[in-house]
């Protein structure tokens, strides 16, 4: 149970009150030519938790030497706590701990259902944070992209079904 509420969490980071449409115009004016590749709701004992869907550039493949989107729109309430705790669990269950708690808490703050967060790369080191169509913050460290956007996308993922609909593959 601990390990789906730390997934809820870092799944909740994503989510905002605005329209889906209007996150979309910060994707597409902030990732030029961004469209959505895939959508996807997890759920933990049938209850689902939050939605995702994939930008990419054109709508195409997930491309990791490329820049993309990923938005949550979450279905619950989640603290800060649990967002920022989530989020460090999944960095040591998927390739060590990382120390960025500190930068973590100053980018997310609690979320209601309807809250969204969306995350865009800037290349490896680089994401861009946005709550309700609203910038938050900027995490850089080393190939942060694939860490941080990995927890989502990436090749251990907590389950695979869901990122096969989040990626269209």
């Amino acid at each position: 149970m601990r390990a789906v509420k730390a997934f809820s969490i870092v799944v909740s980071l994503f989510v905002g009150a605005p329209s889906a449409s209007a996150q979309s115009g910060v994707a597409s004016s902030v990732l030029p030519g961004a469209k959505v590749r895939g959508a996807a709701t997890l759920r933990f004992l049938g209850l689902p938790l939050y939605q995702a869907r994939l930008f990419t550039v054109g709508g195409g493949a997930l491309n990791w030497s490329q820049d993309f989107g990923i938005e949550l729109t979450y279905l619950r309430d989640l603290t800060q706590y649990d967002l920022v705790e989530a989020t460090m669990r999944e960095f040591k269950r998927t390739g060590g701990t990382l120390p960025l708690e500190a930068k973590l808490n100053a980018c997310f703050d609690a979320v209601g259902k309807g809250d969204r967060y969306l995350a865009i790369s800037d290349g490896p080191d680089n994401i861009g944070f946005w709550r309700n169509g609203v910038r938050t913050c900027t995490l850089t460290y080393p190939q942060i992209k694939q860490r941080f956007m990995g927890i989502f996308v990436g090749e251990n993922t907590r389950s695979k079904p869901f990122t096969r609909k989040l990626t269209g593959s």
